[in-house]
């Protein structure tokens, strides 16, 4: 019998991000809904026949959705706030309101919080649950794409997002944590139950319930909690006659500390990690072993980076559980939805090159060779060209060291990391040197990129005009836009950042070691998708990044503009790393050449410099206790490396946005930034309690408006976010702005909105005698 073959999730934009466009297209009145909802059947279909035409055993249904999966997930279960049924839109409109927003005829209400799914750069809108939601099965989105996909003879594995992580990721109205109660625990059962009791009668085989909640440390009462879940949900399925398979999916780590609790619930199936959590899976089973009835879903291709699979490495895995049970899956690592669509649509690349590399469509073959493999014996896997193929990807030759970088490394010192002298002197001094108001108002950096921008830049890619011709166009939108800026009474400006296409490709541009794709895009949050580049080789500095511009700006305005630049953490987080050396290496190589990029900005009189760290707490291992030896102890001295040079009344500010902040406050502090700006709007400043407990050194700009939606904050909703701010900070201390850059508005929304921030912050000034 062979090794069956089992895919967590699929990418669901298309090939040519045809979801988005569709999508964007209806919200801009292009087309109507009928028109997106053909767009989304038709890449369901063409997305299950790659995989049954790759020879994928279990394919996944309901790993489909138009904005976010944990969001159906909210629907499907009744958890609709009041505020978005009382507009009485449409399903879909219901939908993206609560994703994105919703100001109109019918009403005006927020988005619900966007956090970060776990370490990905995967944004997922958290659920809420008030005192008058009652969960139970109101929805049959799962249903139907099941039964489409059963139409085309396809009997697909449905997935959904378990009970238990649900309930860990659901957050009352004012974003506490839920007081998860026995009705509530006998609500979300029954629905589960009422699941899989459907898919049954429907003739499903295997449902898959992802639970990735469980690979995190466990809090008092959580596998009592996940107990009582399946207590219920699991007897009510065996006693239905052609009952499913249920399959418990585990992914981003291991599950050493609640896989004896799996194996004695009695799963069908178990699905784990054994790219992010090898170790401690390999020993929780040989510790408690497998239950008779259990399979193994072993996951061995990574789907989270973009280097083909090491097929010895994943054999040995493979052979290791066997030695504990003949019943074994190959599965993918976590769902395919965090890399790109497939490696064909990159013909800009050289084979030598492309052939390292296996996105979603490429893993799928992977994993059926690697099943075929598994079930081979050893003289057939000796002769077997698929491995020797695939072996020699990794005979070392990819890649010589860049000697001047090793020893730039080698030489570093530890006053390279500190600043001098201490945070508060500098503070002092800078309030000398700059002269700015009570409550400084700013922008995080980018404003809107505008048809026109993206077509002068599409341009000059295709040689249409000339590097002058685009030179001038830049500098006559950093004119408007300071211009502007001025305006409307902003204190500190930014140059709007109108020639980067993206805050991290455009410093891979102009660094030695990088790789760039054509099509490679990834899903981040909504509609919204990124195109990471690919750290290739060891990386330095080529030339200066943002020094000309930054000085262009500066020397048109007699107000300060900041310096933008991307920092060494978030660089390596949002794109795809290399696997031969360690992300700790990578990450020093950067910080250098971003330290060049600061002191260079210095020198050209720029006194305020920006250096993002939006995704610093995106990769924080999901256990504590590997916080800081495996995270925090490199990535916190990197950021300081970056900024140790400087004098001391030049200004550093650091932005972070939409994770969890408040168990790395002190952490944040140590990077030792003069100020943070950071996302706060949708999480309803929740990060405030944290920052005022820690007593922060860092001034800070927690967001006062939420710049992923449409909407346009009212001068008093923003004056009352301040003052919510001021309850819990001194006013010395607080920046104003917004959540996040402006990249994706239109300027539409984007000008009112910053109109009604600065106005509020003058008026809070005024209130306040200043």
């Amino acid at each position: 019998m062979s090794v069956p073959t089992s895919v967590v999730g699929f990418p669901r934009i298309g090939s040519d991000r045809e979801l988005k466009k569709s999508i964007e297209g209806y919200w801009r009145g292009k087309h109507g809904i009928d028109d997106v909802k053909a767009t989304a059947k038709g890449l369901r279909e063409r997305h299950w026949n790659i995989q049954r035409k790759a020879g994928i055993g279990l394919i996944p249904s309901n790993d489909f959705s138009y904005y976010d999966q944990l969001l159906d997930t909210s629907i499907l279960l009744g958890a609709i706030p009041q505020r978005y049924k009382r507009l009485a839109l449409s399903p879909e409109d219901t939908l993206f309101a609560m994703g994105r927003g919703y100001q109109g005829e019918k009403g005006d209400v927020t988005a619900l919080p966007m956090k970060k799914w776990f370490t990905t750069n995967y944004h997922y809108l958290v659920p809420e649950i008030d005192d008058s939601v009652s969960i139970t099965l109101a929805g049959d989105k799962p249903f139907r794409e099941f039964e489409e996909a059963k139409a085309l003879g396809i009997v697909t594995k449905p997935v959904l997002i378990g009970p238990y992580t649900f309930l860990k990721l659901a957050r009352r109205p004012e974003g506490a944590p839920l007081a998860i109660d026995r009705g509530l625990i006998d609500q979300v059962a029954s629905a589960y139950a009422s699941v899989l009791q459907r898919f049954a009668s429907l003739g499903a085989d295997w449902v898959q319930f992802d639970e990735p909640y469980l690979v995190l440390d466990k809090e008092r009462g959580d596998i009592e909690l996940f107990k009582s879940l399946y207590a219920k949900i699991l007897p009510s399925r065996r006693a239905q006659e052609g009952s499913v398979r249920l399959l418990l999916q585990t992914y981003f780590g291991h599950v050493g500390d609640s896989y004896e609790t799996l194996a004695l619930l009695g799963f069908d199936g178990i699905g784990l990690d054994f790219v992010e959590g090898k170790d401690e899976n390999l020993a929780a089973l040989a510790k408690f072993g497998v239950p008779e009835q259990t399979t193994i879903f072993a996951g061995v291709v990574n789907g989270r980076n973009i280097w083909r699979n090491d097929y010895a490495v994943s054999l040995g895995i493979l052979d290791a559980v066997r030695k504990v049970t003949s019943r074994v899956a190959v599965s993918t690592a976590s769902s395919l939805l965090h890399v790109p669509f497939s490696v064909a649509n990159e013909d800009g690349l050289d084979e030598q090159v492309r052939r390292h590399f296996a996105f979603a469509v490429e893993k799928l073959d992977e994993l059926k060779e690697i099943a075929d493999l598994a079930d081979a014996g050893d003289e057939e896997r000796r002769a077997s060209e698929s491995l020797k193929r695939n072996q020699s990807l990794f005979d070392g030759r990819r890649v010589t060291a860049d000697e001047s970088v090793v020893s730039r490394i080698a030489a570093l010192t530890e006053d390279e990391l500190n600043r001098q002298p201490a945070r508060s002197e500098r503070q002092r001094l800078q309030r000398e040197e700059l002269h700015l108001p009570v409550l400084p108002t700013t922008t995080i950096g980018s404003f809107p990129q505008t048809k026109e921008v993206r077509a002068e830049r599409a341009k000059l890619r295709h040689g249409e005009i000339s590097q002058e011709e685009y030179d001038a166009f830049i500098r006559s939108q950093i004119d408007a836009v300071l211009a502007k800026q001025e305006a409307i009474g902003l204190d500190v400006l930014v140059h709007g950042e109108f020639e980067r296409n993206d805050m991290v490709e455009y410093f891979g541009q102009n660094l030695n070691g990088f790789l760039f794709t054509k099509n490679a895009w990834v899903q981040s949050y909504g509609t919204r998708c990124v195109k990471p580049p690919i750290v290739w080789s060891d990386v330095s500095r080529a030339k200066p990044i943002t020094v000309a511009w930054s000085a262009y700006a500066q020397s048109r305005t007699e107000r300060v503009v900041k310096g933008m630049l991307t920092g060494p953490v978030t660089i390596l987080n949002w794109s795809w790393p290399r696997e031969d050396i360690t992300h700790e290496q990578q990450t020093t190589q950067l910080a250098l050449a971003i330290r060049d990029e600061v002191l260079d900005l210095e020198a050209a009189g720029i006194k305020v410099i920006q250096i993002d760290e939006a995704a610093l707490r995106e990769k924080l291992p999901l256990r504590k206790s590997d916080w800081h030896a495996q995270y925090l102890d490199w990535a916190i001295p990197a950021f300081r490396l970056v900024h140790s040079g400087v004098k001391p009344g030049t200004q550093i500010h650091t932005h972070m946005c939409y994770s969890e902040f408040n168990d790395i406050i002190r952490d944040i502090d140590a990077m030792d930034a003069d100020v943070i700006s950071f996302e706060a709007s949708r999480s309803d400043l929740t990060v405030l309690d944290a920052i005022q407990d820690a007593h922060f050194e860092t001034e800070a700009g927690p967001g006062v408006y939420d710049i992923h939606s449409p909407r346009i904050p009212s001068q008093q909703e923003i004056e009352e976010r301040i003052g919510n701010i001021l309850d819990k900070m001194d006013a010395s201390s607080v920046w104003i702005n917004p959540d996040c850059g402006l990249k994706t508005r239109g300027n539409a929304e984007t000008w009112p909105s910053l109109e009604h921030m600065v106005a509020a912050a003058k008026a809070v000034r005024a209130r306040l005698g200043h």
